[in-house]
């Protein structure tokens, strides 16, 4: 599926998308309804899982819509559209 065509259907359906292409970092400043990006030097399923089960427990279903959040081996970064004035 092309990206537009996923991205087109997580907001219609109003998900959570749960990625590791960094590519879709582009609709940061569209609203949406989350993006929890891996980015892991040496993945595999198990690396994977762990880090989507860890940043599940960090924030609450409420706190998904808007966030980009990024989690790497170590580390990860939370990113947030700034409110227009």
């Amino acid at each position: 599926m092309e990206d537009d065509d996923l991205w087109a259907m997580a907001q219609r359906e109003e998900c959570l998308l749960i990625t590791t292409d960094t590519g879709f970092t582009q609709y940061r400043e569209e609203p949406h309804y989350g993006m929890l990006i891996i980015r892991l030097r040496r993945p595999n399923r198990q690396k994977i899982h762990a880090r989507i089960m860890q940043a599940m427990g960090q924030f609450s279903e409420s706190e998904w819509p808007g966030p980009l959040v990024t989690m790497r081996d170590v580390a990860q970064s939370t990113w947030r559209a700034r409110e227009k004035p």
